[in-house]
């Protein structure tokens, strides 16, 4: 999927949690003699080649200034809309680099959301993205037409927190079929201010392995993936990092294997997460080596000395680092400065003790495009014999 013209239009850039498949049509009504017709709208931002961009917003009339901004990162301009034709307001950029783009609308200087633009979950709140995908390598978390493995959405009570908890639920292609077989498993967990469903609508997890698996890059395995705010309600919980270690162990363990075909071993079983997600990983393993044999850690700290868990003397022994490692991976963006060039220099000074690890950095910041291909790479990686 080398074309240009192909990528813009692949359906994954465009998929979000309130559609798969955007009609983006309005229906108009008829009279009494006719049902209406559907009148096709504009996408809130088209995607126009060569690195183009048009945002388009239908505010109220008598509206007198619309305004777009961005993040920060990698989209850290304001651009101005001007009125357009139908009622919208339009403006045409070409200074926004490839990636995951969160951003949002200010009419007449009040925030609001765009209607003709995907949401999603991010800061704590719905707000608008996009998808600008680059010319090398931008490919890989996009729909093709290879074997597809499945997302479920599953409920299991918690022990920890009490109350009710979901988690989506990848299963590789052929899951259904081979019935007799059972896979290693990857509890995958959001960033902040994101939830459970970050990994499959804004990083295209299920895409991603699906063209692993179908180039034969990776194993085959369950991703699991949850919600990181648990919270008991005595109130004893960690302040930012909740109970989700306990509710992983205890909970959320248990109930995977128990209705899915996993090898419920520790040496298959690994735990991963991006920020925030990250430190909730390197806790959660840290403080269960029983349960777990590697851990990914993308943008978030790494730490083998936390609460409740001391392995300084495991990490200057290599030979029983091994007997409890796996593999461990950490990753950054290489404009997440100075966590970037700290997280590398020790990483390499475990190296060189002779504690084998893998870091990895690509260039980007705190964003998705760093998260997916931290992922990709990690996945490649995890649970190979």
């Amino acid at each position: 999927m080398k074309d240009k013209n192909d990528i813009i239009k692949n359906q994954a850039l465009y998929q979000y949690s309130l559609f798969f498949d955007d009609v983006r049509k309005n229906l108009v009504r008829g009279d009494r003699s006719g049902p209406g017709a559907y009148k096709p709208l504009r996408q809130g931002v088209e995607l126009l080649g060569d690195g183009k961009v048009r945002f388009n917003y239908r505010p109220p009339e008598g509206t007198k200034s619309v305004v777009v901004k961005g993040w920060g990162g990698s989209m850290p301009n304001t651009y101005e809309l001007k009125p357009d034709t139908d009622g919208y307001w339009s403006v045409v950029v070409d200074d926004i680099p490839p990636g995951f783009h969160y951003h949002e609308y200010y009419v007449d200087g009040v925030k609001a959301t765009n209607p003709l633009t995907p949401y999603g979950y991010g800061g704590f709140i719905a707000v608008n993205f996009f998808e600008l995908p680059g010319e090398e390598d931008s490919d890989f978390y996009l729909l093709k037409d290879v074997p597809h493995g499945t997302v479920r959405m599953d409920l299991y009570k918690s022990s920890v927190t009490g109350r009710w908890r979901n988690c989506y639920v990848y299963t590789p292609p052929g899951y259904e079929k081979e019935l007799d077989k059972k896979y290693p498993v990857l509890y995958l967990q959001h960033g902040g201010g994101e939830n459970e469903t970050a990994w499959v609508w804004h990083g295209k997890i299920n895409y991603i392995m699906d063209n692993l698996l179908a180039e034969g890059k990776c194993q085959e395995m369950i991703i699991v993936m949850n919600n990181g705010y648990a919270f008991k309600s005595d109130g004893t919980s960690h302040p930012s990092m909740g109970s989700l270690d306990e509710v992983i162990v205890k909970d959320c363990i248990p109930f995977i294997d128990s209705k899915y075909r996993t090898i419920a071993h520790r040496e298959f079983r690994a735990m991963a997460g991006l920020s925030m997600g990250g430190f909730q990983s390197n806790a959660t393993v840290m403080s269960n080596l029983d349960k777990f044999a590697s851990l990914g850690i993308f943008s978030g700290g790494f730490s083998y000395k936390g609460k409740g868990y001391d392995l300084t003397e495991l990490f200057n022994n290599p030979e029983e680092y091994y007997k409890k490692f796996k593999l461990l991976f950490v990753a950054a963006g290489e404009q997440e400065q100075p966590m970037c060039d700290e997280l590398r220099q020790e990483l390499d000074e475990l190296n060189q003790k002779g504690i084998r690890n893998v870091f990895y950095s690509c260039p980007g910041y705190h964003e998705w495009d760093v998260w997916r291909r931290s992922c990709r790479e990690f996945l490649k990686l995890l649970f190979r014999s």
